[in-house]
């Protein structure tokens, strides 16, 4: 999650070549890594909550028709280049090749506003391949919907470096933010870890859920996003299953 109000920004790098995943060997059962859209869904202060409702309902009417309201940043969602630069791409221009594919998940044991470091993530098993996307696993996610879920740790700069230097197509985490916890932000806070990971072309996931069955192992991913015109971002149903390696 980030609350952007700076204008102007440019500096989107494009896309870069990356490998493509080749077929995978199922090893397993899909996992769904998405929290549930609903009108309670927990949501940071800076954006109004979602609404869902029926705008026709049975018996009354003869079908059900329900109305979305929200903002893409809330629960389980995917960032777009353009959140951050106003000449990089919106969901729509997101190739397919970047919402499907091999990667990684790895357990992280964090605290409150620790940092994760580019050398803890060096660390972590499986290695990662160029063009794999990497999932984080903390446990964060236990803690939706409380107070203490704003508390995340976040990765240093130099992490997100480290993963675009390693040709990760996209992060996931199962908190918040890779940025600075909300709460911990300065007023000239700029969103650093989304602008080298977004600007180079590596999407965002935020708020994972369900990650911890798969952690240290390979996965295939798919980003259930929606293709919306013009947008930063999307709310998303993510799913995972263990590949044979």
């Amino acid at each position: 999650m980030c609350d952007i109000h700076v204008s102007g920004r440019k500096g989107w790098l494009g896309w870069r070549e990356l490998p493509v995943s080749p077929p995978a060997m199922p090893a397993g059962d899909w996992h769904d890594l998405s929290h549930r859209l609903c009108n309670d869904l927990p949501v940071p202060h800076v954006f109004p909550v979602p609404h869902f409702g029926r705008v026709m309902s049975m018996p009354k009417d003869r079908l059900n028709v329900t109305q979305i309201e929200m903002v893409c940043h809330v629960g389980t969602h995917v960032d777009a280049p353009l959140h951050l630069f106003m000449d990089g791409p919106g969901f729509d221009e997101i190739p397919q090749t970047m919402l499907h594919g091999q990667g990684v998940v790895w357990r992280l044991d964090v605290k409150p506003f620790d940092e994760i470091t580019a050398s803890m993530l060096a660390e972590m098993r499986p290695a990662v391949r160029p063009g794999d996307m990497v999932l984080l696993c903390t446990g964060w996610s236990n803690l939706f919907g409380t107070d203490q879920y704003m508390s995340n740790a976040a990765l240093t700069v130099e992490a997100a470096e480290w993963l675009v230097e390693k040709g990760v197509k996209a992060l996931g985490v199962d908190f918040a933010t890779p940025d600075m916890a909300l709460e911990k932000r300065p007023k000239d806070f700029d969103w650093p870890v989304h602008k080298v990971l977004l600007g180079q072309g590596t999407l965002v996931v935020e708020n994972l859920t369900n990650v911890d069955a798969l952690a240290g192992k390979r996965v295939e991913i798919v980003i259930g996003a929606l293709r919306i015109a013009g947008a930063d971002g999307s709310p998303a149903r993510i799913f995972a299953r263990l590949i044979d390696s």
